[in-house]
């Protein structure tokens, strides 16, 4: 009897060690599963970032770009109208006025060009993208 008893505890003794040592075990592996559920997040979050930043960046080379071809564009008109300007002005002594007016996101532009006893209006409107 006191044999079978000897045995029954150290056979108690031996499954409550192994189920400690499983719940051990358990717990180690839940902490790894969350610390690399934490990394990937972490990791997907620096991607979205990433690609974030690139679109962000693409976007503003592409307006520089488009301001700057529209900025081009213009100072090749007014340096068209200049030249035709100063070789009109160097033949004969007729007057030009002009205006123009910044309205929210547009320049609107008129001139008017004396030529003798007649009149060369140009008027345009161009709009400025304006990032809000």
């Amino acid at each position: 009897m006191i044999q079978a008893w000897w045995r029954g505890t150290l056979v108690r003794r031996m499954l409550l060690h192994a189920a400690l040592s499983a719940w051990t075990i358990q717990c180690w592996w839940r902490q790894i599963c969350t610390m690399q559920l934490v990394k990937q997040r972490w990791e997907a979050l620096e991607f979205y970032k990433r690609q974030i930043w690139a679109t962000v960046r693409l976007q503003s080379w592409v307006r520089m770009w488009l301001i700057r071809q529209r900025y081009r564009n213009m100072l090749s008109v007014v340096h068209t109208i200049q030249d035709h300007w100063c070789g009109h002005i160097c033949q004969s002594h007729d007057t030009f006025q002009g205006s123009y007016e910044l309205i929210g996101d547009r320049l609107v532009l008129q001139l008017d060009i004396f030529l003798g006893s007649q009149v060369c209006r140009i008027t345009d409107c161009i709009p400025f993208p304006i990032k809000n």
